[in-house]
């Protein structure tokens, strides 16, 4: 008989820190590839810290982006210790954004083995940021 998976919510803020741009690695017609990494601490219902991996692609319309990104976490979550890997994949289409962080499936470790989940970013006008991690294990 396989195990029931619990769902629950997550919430609380996390801060950046380390915002490390590469220089361009492509740039052409005014559209240009990069790669940043960054730093996160969570606090709240998920404790931890996580390196996360981006690429940024920028267009000559301010408004309009994307970028996918890898972030790997590792702390707790509701007690539970372990790390996870999260699947980062945002558009800005003149200003209409959207975004969709998911567990990598099977990338969970220690107590979190099996999670899989979403999560959602808020960043606040004065640019705090906070997260709802809906998820299950």
């Amino acid at each position: 008989m396989a195990a029931t998976m619990v769902r629950m919510t997550a919430k609380g803020t996390f801060d950046t820190a380390g915002w490390t741009p590469d220089s361009p690695y492509e740039d052409s017609d005014g559209v240009s590839f990069g790669h940043v990494t960054l730093n996160k601490t969570f606090h709240g219902d998920l404790t931890g810290t996580s390196v996360v991996h981006m690429l940024v692609a920028g267009t000559p319309v301010e408004d309009s982006r994307a970028y996918v990104a890898m972030e790997r976490v590792a702390g707790s979550l509701d007690g539970r210790q372990g790390s996870f890997v999260l699947q980062h994949s945002a558009v800005g289409d003149r200003g209409e954004q959207s975004l969709r962080v998911s567990v990598v499936p099977d990338s969970a470790t220690g107590e979190l083995s099996g999670l899989r989940g979403e999560m959602d970013i808020v960043i606040a006008p004065d640019g705090s940021h906070s997260y709802t991690f809906d998820y299950r294990l």
